[in-house]
């Protein structure tokens, strides 16, 4: 299983890239509110960068300390894109803003809460819902154009199962090596799956 958790992983690698450059290369056909798709992605390519680099270059093999500013990068960004989508009042963004940045002045100032785990779970929740609101607006209002569309979908659905492997993982007292990898690749099939959406995305986008 770790060979498979490998090839997985790599492949992912080769999408976010594979993404970034296309996006960059459609960058200024995007409009406002789709802009906020490729600045997400980026975001979660720079933090796979690190994670990739730092332990190679670096010799730097403990990488934690990058988790809390995933969580809340990922947090603000995400809820960022639903809240703009749904036109809600901007009063929201910057609510999203002070609880990203409350999250990370706790957790690298006074290291609490000692579990980032349960943070990540409550802000996955968050982006579950705000993405489903966003979705059912969406396939009502059929008359409205709506490119990312695809995307919109597999976030919702990547975010929702991936909540329910976290919660397994975490109720499963002692995993063996092997179920353990066998968690992480399915994140990363899923991961795979949101990613691929982005990229076919991306690819039919014209002016």
């Amino acid at each position: 299983m770790t060979d498979l958790y490998k090839a997985i992983l790599f492949l992912n690698y080769g999408l976010l890239l594979s993404i970034i450059l296309l996006g960059a290369a459609k960058y200024r056909i995007l409009n406002n509110k789709e802009k906020q798709y490729f600045h997400c992605i980026a975001f979660l390519f720079f933090i796979e960068l690190l994670n990739l680099v730092l332990p190679y270059i670096f010799n730097l093999n403990d990488t934690s300390f990058l988790y809390p500013l995933y969580i809340a990068g990922e947090f603000f960004l995400v809820t960022a894109l639903f809240i703009r989508k749904l036109d809600l009042p901007k009063n929201f963004l910057g609510i999203t803003a002070l609880l990203a940045a409350g999250f990370m002045a706790s957790k690298y100032i006074l290291d609490y809460p000692f579990n980032s785990d349960i943070v990540k779970v409550i802000s996955n929740i968050m982006i579950i819902c705000l993405s489903g609101f966003a979705l059912i607006r969406e396939i009502k209002d059929a008359s409205t154009q709506n490119r990312f569309l695809l995307v919109d979908a597999c976030i919702f659905f990547y975010y929702s199962v991936s909540v329910f492997i976290f919660i397994i993982q975490h109720q499963i007292a002692n995993l063996s090596e092997n179920d353990y990898y066998i968690i992480l690749s399915a994140n990363n099939i899923l991961s795979s799956i949101l990613y691929c959406s982005f990229l076919y995305t991306f690819i039919k986008l014209k002016k």
